[in-house]
């Protein structure tokens, strides 16, 4: 096996970045009590500025008087990192982050998928770089050794154990993740490289650091098996962006909400599922507003779900401040895509229709579009229903003479001197078990203008026409 570690060096600081709409302003996450605040990261434009992790708030307001300033959340950092879990799940089946800031997945079976590892390479950096976070990668025979190989250098790549053991023996003991202090205290006994630490007799080194040295020096080189609490994919979809001020428009909504969907279809793809109906939470000081997104079939476009929440957004309004905003998925069915032809040529702006239908009902309302079945009355304005979804079949039309393209609400009279018969009648005389009786003479008719109408009139004349519908 191989296996592949994604370090995530600035985790807590990425967390926070990735929501904003300015990432490169100056940025510090602080904690600690109030009358002691210190910085617990910084990003790249306030580290030019001279402020660094540790440093005082009070002494970074002297340097950098307008720098933003956000609470570290370790509880923020870890659905970060379970996030990223699922996202690594995509690419393998074996993914553990049972250690901080990073990730560790098995990679030799992902290679038939995604090609050769330089291939596979390229594509985590490149999605991580999409979803905003800064890592460092390694690929090593064990996880611990990959863990400690990106922690040294990012882009090492060891396959074969002989090499492994060599490179592991030239590590610095500081920096090769033993437990709790152990790497420091062996620094200062003189103990610099891991070869000089694997050359003290094990029962002196267990009696000085623990048996977990040991361990974690034996699954590190690979002498023992290294079992992982590996992840397992929630049922549901449940995330929160904290806003960090009150936010009174829609239009401030929009990039936080565009990163909630866009990680929505990252977990979705996770599960080869799709998303029919989900609640956006717009949190407030008190209470909380609640925004239900439905759709007529299971998606997880990202563009898609963006612009159908978008819309929901719009027309829902926002009456109060905002202080965060949430999504909630708990039904995730599985997603069938669309079948299409391998040469089925497509316009660049073209959209498929399952897309274009739930844009229309998302800006016009749920029953602004629905689909139409026959519904076996032969009155004209009672010939149909209206369908809502795709799971119901639709039973074929019996078979009737033409009829119009444009069929009016309801009849109107018709008043043209010159009208001229084309074909009919059609004798209609229904209705008599509800009050409806109709009984008409149906013709195709053309008027003076031209045009080719739909009309009846009463059974056996010719006069007092009224108009139903217009043939294209």
């Amino acid at each position: 096996m191989l296996w592949t570690c994604l370090l995530l060096p600035q985790l807590a600081l990425d967390a926070v970045l990735r929501r904003l709409d300015d990432p490169d302003a100056p940025l510090a996450l602080v904690e600690g009590p109030a009358q002691l605040r210190r910085l617990h990261a910084v990003n790249a434009a306030a580290a030019r500025a001279g402020l660094k992790p540790g440093m005082r708030l009070s002494a970074a307001h002297a340097l950098l008087a307008d720098v933003r300033t956000e609470d570290h959340d370790p509880g923020a950092e870890a659905r970060c990192q379970r996030f990223l879990a699922a996202w690594a799940y995509r690419h393998s089946s074996l993914v553990s982050a049972q250690w901080p800031r990073a990730i560790v997945l098995e990679a030799r079976a992902s290679f038939r998928l995604f090609g050769p590892w330089p291939t596979f390479e390229h594509r985590l950096r490149q999605e991580l770089d999409t979803l905003g976070f800064r890592h460092r990668i390694a690929l090593a025979p064990t996880p611990r050794a990959a863990r400690v190989l990106a922690g040294l250098r990012d882009g090492l790549a060891v396959t074969e154990p002989g090499a492994l053991r060599a490179l592991l023996d030239r590590a610095p003991v500081r920096r090769a993740a033993l437990p709790d202090d152990a790497g420091e205290r062996l620094h200062r006994m003189g103990l610099r490289r891991l070869a000089d630490v694997r050359g003290l007799p094990r029962d002196a080194l267990r009696r000085r650091c623990g048996v977990a040295v040991l361990d974690h020096l034996d699954r590190l080189y690979g002498d023992v098996d290294d079992p992982l609490d590996c992840y397992v994919p929630p049922d549901r979809f449940d995330a929160l962006v904290e806003l960090g001020y009150e936010v009174e428009s829609h239009t401030a909504l929009l990039f936080p909400l565009r990163r909630l969907t866009g990680d929505l279809a990252t977990y979705l793809s996770i599960r080869d599922g799709g998303v029919q109906r989900f609640t956006l939470r717009l949190e407030h000081a008190s209470g909380r507003t609640e925004v239900e997104v439905g759709l007529l079939a299971p998606e997880r476009d990202p563009a898609l779900l963006f612009e159908l929440a978008r819309s929901r957004l719009e027309r829902t309004g926002v009456d109060r401040p905002v202080v965060a905003l949430g999504l909630v998925a708990r039904q995730l069915p599985p997603f069938v895509p669309a079948s299409r032809d391998l040469f089925d040529p497509r316009p660049q702006q073209a959209v498929d229709w399952p897309q274009l239908r739930e844009r229309l009902r998302a800006r016009l309302g749920d029953d602004a579009v629905h689909r139409v079945a026959p519904a076996g009355d032969p009155r004209p304005e009672r010939a149909w229903r209206r369908v809502a979804g795709d799971d119901v079949a639709i039973e074929t039309a019996p078979p009737r003479p033409p009829r119009p393209a444009w069929l009016l609400p309801e009849p109107v009279p018709l008043r043209d001197p010159r009208l001229r018969v084309l074909s009919g009648p059609e004798r209609l005389e229904s209705g008599w078990w509800d009050d409806g009786d109709a009984r008409r003479d149906y013709y195709c008719v053309e008027t003076s203008s031209g045009q080719r109408a739909w009309a009846f009139v009463p059974v056996g004349e010719r006069e007092g026409w009224m108009l139903h519908g217009w043939f294209a």
